[in-house]
């Protein structure tokens, strides 16, 4: 069965930082269910072949197990956490990082009609599908190259294009092929994402964002919240928030410096956002970082 095989070659191949010697392709491996903990998305393709994940983006909740995969289409702070994972049964994941030019290409060689017709509407950055056969095989092939060098070179990038066709052909097709299309609603909200990750301290006018992003204030705020489940001001506090628990890992003892270097000018409104955010005060919060492995939610999604 490929879902065994896709266990056994994830198991042998497994490393501690996620990697492997094929570029883009990683392999996720959990030994117990984590508590959820905040990260980035990234842009990828996630399919589980043991255990099961659950992810939060704004208040959408994301549930996944093995025979299921999850597109990412948009880098994006999410909350996540294995919720089936022990020693003896190991969660194991295969991932896939998206890249725009790839699926671009893609798309510029697609003949007129070999592609499905769009659903309409903008769709969300997070999806979940069962996976099917095909795309279960092409990901054994890929991972049965790590025992042959030789071959990477040459046939890893075919079996990276054969699993795009497999996603744009798929279900989630729409949002996978808007990542590869410079003028899609995606896009226009992947720039106005990147300005906002990128410039996270610093207050903004949303009109200003819009603008940016290439699109009319109301179609911003409709195409930014199908996209993230959340306004532009929500997920600016949420790099915020992410950022500052990072900070507070390497530096317990100065809370009231970490809230103002990512943004916040009221020690109050900080402390009072991170408890709502973490379920803890930010100095109680940054003791247990201090005692604790403290890991990205997200290796693969």
């Amino acid at each position: 069965m490929l879902l065994d095989e896709l266990r056994a070659l994830l198991a042998r191949h497994a490393r501690p930082d996620w990697t492997t010697p094929i570029d883009g392709v990683l392999i996720g491996r959990a030994e117990q269910a984590h508590q959820p903990s905040a990260s980035m998305s990234g842009t990828v393709l996630a399919l589980i072949a043991q255990g099961a994940k659950t992810l939060a983006l704004g208040d959408r909740v994301y549930e996944y197990r093995a025979g299921q995969y999850l597109i990412a289409s948009v880098d994006l702070p999410v909350t996540g956490h294995y919720t089936e994972a022990s020693h003896q049964r190991p969660a194991l994941g295969f991932g896939l990082a998206l890249e725009p030019s790839a699926i671009a290409e893609l798309l510029l060689d697609t003949p007129p009609g070999g592609l499905p017709r769009p659903r309409g509407g903008t769709p969300s950055a997070l999806a979940v599908s069962d996976a099917p056969g095909e795309l279960v095989d092409a990901a054994v092939r890929m991972l049965r190259l790590l025992d042959r060098p030789r071959d990477i070179p040459v046939l890893a990038p075919l079996i990276k294009r054969e699993i795009l066709w497999r996603l744009v052909t798929g279900e989630q097709g729409d949002a996978v092929r808007q990542l590869g299309l410079a003028d899609s609603n995606i896009a226009h909200v992947t720039r106005a994402v990147r300005w906002i990750r990128d410039n996270y301290r610093q207050a903004f006018r949303v009109e200003e964002i819009a603008q940016l992003s290439g699109m009319s204030l109301s179609a911003f705020y409709r195409n930014f919240q199908a996209v993230t489940a959340m306004s532009p001001i929500q997920f600016q506090k949420q790099i915020r928030l992410q950022q500052a628990r990072l900070l507070l890992a390497a530096h317990p003892d100065d809370v009231t410096g970490v809230g103002h270097r990512v943004g916040y000018d009221s020690p109050s409104q900080f402390s009072r956002e991170y408890r709502r955010q973490f379920g803890a005060a930010p100095s109680q919060d940054a003791a247990r970082l201090r005692h604790t492995a403290f890991t990205p939610a997200v290796s693969i999604p």
